[in-house]
């Protein structure tokens, strides 16, 4: 039962039990009365209006030191932050795990978490995102935990940005600038750096500020002259060029990145290594299945983004194929639009993929809304075609009963644990399953001089018997056409 649906079946019941003059009184007492019928579905404690629009502080989220040895650890003064977040749909706890994974992203960046308040809105303030007066109770939270930065769990507007920044009195950023930073912090390869500088320009471009009229003018024309006398270009507007400037060249520098990676994937096609992604939400596992998988020794740290340069490893399934494990970067709610722009050559490995590992945290509160969150963006980079087998990682810390409602919903589904091994036998199993066979089936007898069409036989397609004669080796194997054609001249002729 919606609670309009239950709104207007109140007022009609209102309507018959009372005469037309008591009619207002009762429309009055309908907000203190209370039945478990109407009530009972309603979300949460019910306030009243002030109550329900006020600033509610979220528990548990300070990651303020204690410990004399872990602050003599973090030699650096870390930023102080508030969080706040506007919760416009859906329960408490969904906005106060949105709210918990800001915390665990800030604490990524290198901030110490002292305080976070949500609000309910239908939709954030045009001007402040929270508004006005609950903008100047921010402010008290703000003197009173001694905070210099504030973080929006949110996409702020330039002029929402400028406007809290007014009435706090300290920085304010958010969630996009926060996971830009991360990113500029975890970025270690060429190409990691320069699509994050990109994005941060794409971000930076709307968002720059001037000095009012302190601001420099150029002449239109260098000693005057006719048609030359202007306002001419301003600081700002200078800055804006330049940073577009800087932009276009990032994007040539990124495509011509993208044509080496494309060269190494053709060759993998030429030679018909299957190839699987490893996709996920931040911090779910992903590259501790690389390192169980493959031996990689990819960086493992319990941190968002801890790893974002993508790693393309060799592997072999328990049959002897082989074939490319590529760990990608990893996602999470409201990636901005304009980072995954930036990182679209990064993720088309995903989408050159012949099959992707799904990885989701399996002791995560609601591992649904990871899923959520990564197959947008799969669909954002045309990648809903590969097949996809869906790896609930840590397994061993994991409520039972969330993984059998996750192994119930998913069609293509395993529980693994990537630390303790639980399930990667079972998973390389079904790998070999999934992954694309060679599609002709020839039977040869190979001379021993052609080795090489055997060791072929065995890397790149799926042997099926294999017999060495005085004349050669009689190979029954399913290849590629490619291969195929190859061997057809050591084919037996057909008997008559």
């Amino acid at each position: 039962m919606t609670s309009s649906s239950s709104s207007s079946q109140d007022t009609k019941r209102v309507a018959h039990a009372y005469p037309e003059g008591l009619r207002a009184d009762a429309l009055m007492e309908e907000d203190v009365a209370w039945s478990h019928e109407i009530d009972g579905e309603r979300d949460g404690d019910q306030f009243d209006r002030s109550e329900r629009a006020a600033l509610r502080r979220v528990a548990g989220l300070s990651t303020e030191l204690e410990d004399v040895t872990e602050v003599e650890y973090r030699q650096l003064r870390l930023e102080r932050v508030v969080l706040v977040g506007v919760w416009t749909s859906g329960t408490v706890q969904d906005a106060e795990n949105s709210l918990a994974e800001l915390a665990a992203l800030a604490e990524t960046a290198g901030a110490m978490v002292l305080d976070g308040v949500i609000q309910r809105r239908d939709k954030p303030d045009a001007a402040t995102y929270i508004g006005s007066g609950k903008a100047l109770e921010l402010r008290d939270i703000v003197i009173e935990t001694g905070a210099d930065t504030v973080i929006c769990d949110g996409e702020l507007s330039p002029g929402q940005l400028i406007h809290l920044e007014d009435v706090v009195k300290v920085k304010v950023i958010d969630r996009t600038a926060l996971i830009l930073d991360i990113f500029a912090q975890h970025a270690k390869s060429r190409e990691g750096k320069a699509q994050v500088a990109l994005a941060q320009m794409q971000y930076m471009l709307p968002r720059l500020r001037g000095w009012g009229q302190s601001l420099s003018r150029q002449m239109g024309g260098g000693s005057g002259g006719l048609a030359t006398r202007g306002p001419g270009e301003t600081k700002i507007e200078t800055d804006r060029r330049r940073i577009r400037e800087k932009m276009a060249k990032m994007r040539r520098e990124i495509a011509d990145m993208k044509t080496g990676r494309e060269i190494k994937r053709q060759e993998r096609r030429r030679h018909k290594v299957p190839s699987v992604a490893i996709a996920g939400y931040t911090n779910a596992g992903k590259s501790s299945l690389l390192n169980r998988l493959t031996g990689a020794g990819v960086l493992v740290e319990n941190a968002l983004f801890a790893t974002l340069d993508p790693t393309v490893r060799r592997a072999e399934t328990p049959s002897g194929r082989l074939y490319t494990l590529a760990d990608t970067v990893g996602f999470v709610r409201h990636l901005p639009h304009h980072l995954v722009e930036a990182f679209r050559s990064t993720m088309e490995e995903v989408g050159d993929s012949d099959l992707i590992l799904h990885v989701v945290d399996g002791s995560h509160p609601v591992p649904e809304e990871q899923l959520a969150a990564v197959r947008e963006v799969i669909r954002d980079v045309g990648a809903t075609d590969v097949p996809e087998i869906v790896v609930i990682n840590k397994a061993d810390a994991a409520d039972p009963l969330v993984l059998q409602r996750l192994l119930r919903t998913e069609k293509r589904a395993i529980a693994v644990s990537a630390r303790t091994g639980r399930g990667i036998q079972e998973l390389l199993a079904l790998l070999d399953n999934e992954l694309p066979r060679p599609s002709v089936e020839i039977e040869a007898l190979v001379p021993y001089t052609q080795g090489r069409l055997v060791a072929r036989a065995h890397s790149e397609g799926d042997v099926i018997s294999e017999e060495h004669t005085p004349e050669g080796t009689l190979l029954k194997a399913r290849v590629h056409e490619e291969l195929a054609a190859e061997l057809a001249p050591y084919a037996p002729a057909p008997a008559f």
